[in-house]
């Protein structure tokens, strides 16, 4: 998986995360605010790294 896939999916990841917490799904909403997060970091690690 590309770097822009991978942008594409922790974009998709956190407008998820916003359409939940509107929807008043706060528990969802926090899980993939998390999710973003942590798979950003891990991206972020794989590409310094590289």
């Amino acid at each position: 998986m590309n770097n822009f896939n991978k942008n594409i999916f922790i974009i998709l990841i956190f407008i998820a995360g916003i359409w939940s917490f509107i929807s008043g799904q706060f528990i969802v909403s926090t899980v993939l605010f998390a999710a973003a997060a942590i798979y950003s970091n891990i991206v972020m690690r794989v590409s310094v790294k590289s």
